[in-house]
């Protein structure tokens, strides 16, 4: 099996308390039929910076917000696992990154 991350872009946050709660329910009905293909849960990121090749840093304003690193056999099973993911329904796009065992 393969490690995959699932890179979350855009999206936006459940507006009521009730859409938070079945949001999060959302969550946890995923990462149980994920099982253990999930290798990390990932989490939400917020403030980014980008480092230049000449060592230079500002601010990043790409729309990357959060990751998940799930295992599969192929790229095309971790798509079909990521149509599930829950921030698809929030309006984020998920970017699906085949990772490669070198280390």
């Amino acid at each position: 099996m393969t490690n995959y991350v699932l890179v979350s872009h855009g999206g936006s946050m459940p507006e009521t308390p009730e859409e938070g709660v079945r949001f999060m329910q959302a969550w946890t009905d995923w990462y149980d039929e994920l099982g253990a293909r999930i290798v990390d849960r990932g989490n939400p990121m917020a403030v980014k910076k980008q480092i230049a090749p000449d060592g230079s840093v500002s601010d990043d304003s790409g729309t990357m917000n959060g990751y998940i690193i799930i295992r599969a056999d192929s790229l095309d099973e971790a798509v079909a696992l990521a149509k599930g993911c829950p921030v698809l329904g929030g309006g984020s796009t998920l970017q699906v990154v085949e990772t490669y065992a070198m280390m």
